[in-house]
């Protein structure tokens, strides 16, 4: 037993957890898009940024604050509506950029920089984490036999730490397959791939309130 979670606990959760990792959402699109666009170190950077954003929640959740935007409906939809907007504008911006001719690779970099803050927004403005921190979480905690908040902590750390593994690995393979590619063409159509899932993302998002 670990800070009150049995070694039962832990392992439904593992599994639900990895249910979650095997269905496509914003983020992973996000990593994705990033690593074949500007190259495996952006891919990366983007992965931290959204594991931060992850952090954030958790911290949300142990605060009480997560709870009380998801009983506010109008502060709920505004988070919602705002990373449909998001999610929408980084698919235009996909667009434009796979108009554009291919990158260099120091152009790549550069162009990827800011992938941690842009990471970082994409997850916070996701609602669906809200809901996942309120709801999901508090399923394995057990307040008979341990510290809930130190439960949850280690719930959510478990949970970054896996999503990050993850996204830091398909954004790697993804940056290296983009690397191979020289034709232009095959860059553009990435990145055209990449704004119509963004924008999708965006306006699925913005419908299923």
């Amino acid at each position: 037993m670990v800070l009150g979670l049995s070694a039962a606990t832990l392992a439904g959760y593992l599994a639900a957890i990895a249910v979650l990792m095997i269905t496509p959402g914003p983020d992973m699109m996000f990593v994705l898009a990033n690593a074949t666009r500007y190259g495996t170190r952006a891919g990366a950077v983007a992965a931290l940024g959204v594991a931060a954003g992850e952090a954030v929640h958790v911290a949300a959740v142990v605060g009480g604050l997560a709870a009380v935007v998801s009983a506010s409906p109008v502060l709920f939809a505004a988070i919602r509506w705002a990373g449909a907007a998001y999610l929408i504008f980084l698919g235009i911006r996909a667009l434009r950029d796979g108009r554009a001719t291919a990158a260099t690779t120091a152009e790549r970099n550069s162009r990827g920089g800011g992938a941690f803050l842009r990471g970082l927004v994409t997850n916070l403005l996701n609602p669906k984490m809200i809901l996942f921190s309120v709801a999901f979480l508090p399923q394995f905690v057990s307040p008979a036999t341990g510290n809930v908040t130190a439960q949850l902590v280690l719930l959510g750390a478990i949970f970054v730490a896996i999503q990050l593994t993850v996204d830091v690995t398909l954004g790697a393979g993804a940056g290296r397959f983009a690397g191979r590619v020289t034709d232009g063409r095959w860059s553009r159509r990435i990145s055209r791939i990449c704004a119509v899932a963004f924008i999708a993302l965006g306006v699925r998002l913005a419908t299923s309130g």
